[in-house]
Order: C-alpha cells, then structure tokens, then sequence
C-alpha cells in the first residue's frame, strides 16, 4: 500500500469516531437518559428517529448536486474539508447543551450528521484516485477496517472514561460523554490531514465559481438521464437502497432497541466495542474475498448473515445474547459497506466520481429515512419494539433481487466507454 492509500483510508480512521462514539453510542444513550430526561421511553425513541431522519433528508436534497459541482471544479478535497468543519464543530458543541435540552441536541445532531454524511460522498469519490479498478475491493475494505479500529479505539478510552472519570480529573459519567463529544471533534479534524497532504486531487472540468456551480447543475442533469439509461447502475442503486437502508437502521437504532428491550446500558456499550474490533479483521477478510469471489457474492453472503441476525434479535432477552449478536454483526457490517463501495466504484465513469457517488449516498440516506422513522413508528404505534425489527427482512430480500440483476461486466464496460 502506497502512502496516498494510508492516507485516504485514515481518513475514515478519523471519521469513524462521529459513527461509534456518536451516532451508535453516546448519543443515543445520552438523549434518552439525559437530554430527554423524564420523557416517555417510546417518545423518545420516536425524536431521536426523527432528528436521524431529518439529517438523511438534508443529504438527499443537495447530495448529488454537490458532487456534480465538485466534479467540475476539481474541489472534491475541498468540499470534504468544508463537510468535515461542519460536522466536527456541531459534533464539538454537543459539550456545551444541558440536561433536558433535547431540542437543542437533535438540532446539532443533524448538523454533525449532515457533515459527515456529505463528507463520505467525496471520501468515496476519491477512492478512484489512489486506487486502480482491480484494487478497488482491497483498498476500500483497508478504509472500512481502519475505520473499525481507529473508532474502536477512541470509543474505548471514551468508554473508560465514562466508567472511571475521576482517573480523567472529570466529575462524574455525564462530564465524561459531554467531554467526549470534544475527543470526537478532535479527532476526525487531526485525522483528515494525511488525506490533506498526500491524497491527489482528481481532475475536474477546469472550472471555477459561480462557472463550475452552473456547469454542474448541467452535468447532474445530463447524469439524471444517464442514470436511467445505464441500466446496470439504476439496478445497483435500486438494490443498495433496500438493504443498506436495513443496515444502517440496526446501526442507528441498536443501542436504543436494547434498552427499550430492557438491556442495561453498560452491556450495549461493550457489545458495541465488540463490533468494532471484530470489524477491523473482518472488513479485511471480506476485501480478500471481494477480490477472489466476486463483491456481488461477498454482499449476498453479508445480507443472509444479517437475516439471520435480524429473527434472533427479535426475540432476543440477554446481554449475552445481545453479545453474540454484536460478534456476527461485526463479522458482516463492514464487508457489506465495503464491497458495495468498491461495485458501484466498477460500474460509474472515474471522470464524474464525484457525482455518481452522490446519487449513491443519496439514495442510501432515502432509504435511512425510512428505516429509522419505521422502527420508531411501529414500536410507537404498538408498544413492542420487536416487532419493528422483522419488517427489515422485507428490504433485505429486495435488495438481493434487485443486485440480482446487475450485469457487473457490462455495466463496467459501458462506464469506461463514458470517461
């Protein structure tokens, strides 16, 4: 691995922090015991399935046309920057709300998220620059493992720091997840800049200014009509909107499912630091494997796995469970993330990186708006958060049809036809 290969995939090194210590592990625990305070448990999961929602929302509207402009201006390092200011200094200010102000949390929440999620569409827009289609599987699983790791790692100290926060000179376990919204902030800045210093930027359309704003709104009109004429493409993004968005959903909705179910906290905190570290190896394994048996068949082996995880869970009644259950989810999670990352990579023209993975993470945040609104619906409506969970089968098995249908050769072929 070259040093511009270290340096993009320390980048998710660094960002993993805001989807561990955040998005799946503090904040949810923090705006059900803390911020809101006193709430209905089910009223409060439905607000933070909502405020997950609203920041998927924002992404769908403006991420395609982002990529589109930073495609033409050759700004897709810069664009990354801006997204990561954005979501660190929102994710820093979460030190600063008190008790009970869960308003004011959800609305820095969505600002942290909105960052995030629009800094990973050109993160994986450069992934055609530091690596070559053959590599693809290999080095987006090497930035997904990293991921696993460098999150893990700070989720662990802010783990400990939570259990023994007089050894950090902090008052008592609420000081030391404010403080760790801090370490997040930190964190995912001093780790963007390896991807600052050695990370080519790819060309774009020479333009600059209001210029490249214009001649990206064309571009992304003309991709409108290409995404529906390039068939292989449509058929991806249609399969990995169903069963990404069952994914992200049991990420963004997990700790708050185990303490609806009664789990104490402590164990949905250990089992997300099992996730983690087992992650790191797995979306390793899982790179080698795109590389020997195909990506296509690498995802359908993660979705069955997931299935599988989704009925147990579902009837789920220990932390040791809730355990075993974080050791099979780490197994998959990355390599489903990974592998579909380096396909879509295969079937999309270099040249308009940028753009094409905008309409990816844009359609895999419709779909979160789905899945998190769902679950905290049906356990709203019913009283029973377990039966939520069973109506993401239905979008696992769309989106193994749906991939069913890719032509990878053909599709690949028509995208170098159109560099």
């Amino acid at each position: 691995m070259n040093k511009s290969v270290i340096s993009w995939a320390l980048y998710d090194w660094g960002n993993s922090a805001f989807a561990t210590t955040v998005m799946a592990g503090f904040f949810p625990l923090f705006f059900k015991q803390y911020w809101s305070a006193g709430s209905d448990v089910t009223a409060s999961t439905f607000q933070l399935g909502l405020a997950n929602s609203l920041a998927s929302l924002l992404i769908i509207f403006i991420a395609p046309a982002l990529g589109a402009i930073a495609d033409q201006g050759g700004a897709r390092k810069g664009f990354l920057y801006a997204c990561t200011l954005l979501g660190a200094g929102m994710t820093g200010g979460l030190y600063c709300v008190a008790q009970g102000e869960w308003l004011l949390a959800a609305l820095l929440y969505v600002g942290g998220s909105s960052g995030f999620f629009a800094s990973l569409i050109f993160y994986d827009a450069l992934l055609v620059a530091v690596a070559t289609p053959e590599r693809y599987d290999r080095v987006s699983a090497l930035g997904f493992a990293l991921g696993y790791l460098g999150g893990g790692l700070l989720f662990a100290l802010n783990v400990a720091m939570t259990l023994q926060p007089h050894w950090f000179g902090l008052a008592d376990a609420a000081a030391a997840v404010r403080v760790s919204f801090l370490t997040v902030a930190l964190w995912w800045g001093l780790f963007t800049l390896p991807l600052a210093f050695w990370v080519p930027e790819p060309p774009g359309g020479g333009r600059r200014g209001l210029a490249a704003v214009a001649d990206g709104f064309r571009q992304l009109r003309a991709t409108f009509h290409e995404v529906r004429r390039l068939r292989h493409i449509g058929l991806f993004l249609l399969g990995y909107w169903c069963y990404i968005d069952a994914v992200d959903t049991i990420i963004r909705m997990a700790v708050d499912y185990g303490l609806a179910i009664g789990l104490p906290a402590e164990s949905l905190i250990v089992a997300l630091l099992i996730t983690q570290f087992v992650g790191f190896p797995a979306a390793v394994l899982f790179g080698r494997l795109g590389e020997r048996l195909g990506p296509r068949t690498g995802i359908y082996i993660a979705i069955v796995v997931y299935c599988l995880v989704v009925l147990w869970a579902a009837r789920m009644e220990t932390a040791a469970e809730f355990y075993l259950l974080a050791v099979v989810i780490g197994l998959v999670q990355g390599g489903i993330q990974s592998l579909s990352r380096s396909l879509y990579a295969r079937l999309i023209p270099a040249d308009k990186s940028a753009e094409f993975f905008g309409f990816y993470n844009m359609l895999g945040k419709f779909a979160a708006v789905i899945g998190p609104i769902l679950v905290g619906w049906v356990s709203l409506a019913s009283g029973e958060p377990r039966l939520s969970l069973l109506s993401l089968l239905v979008l696992f098995a769309l989106g193994a049809w749906f991939l069913s249908r890719v032509n990878i050769e053909q599709g690949t072929r028509m995208a170098r036809e159109l560099e």
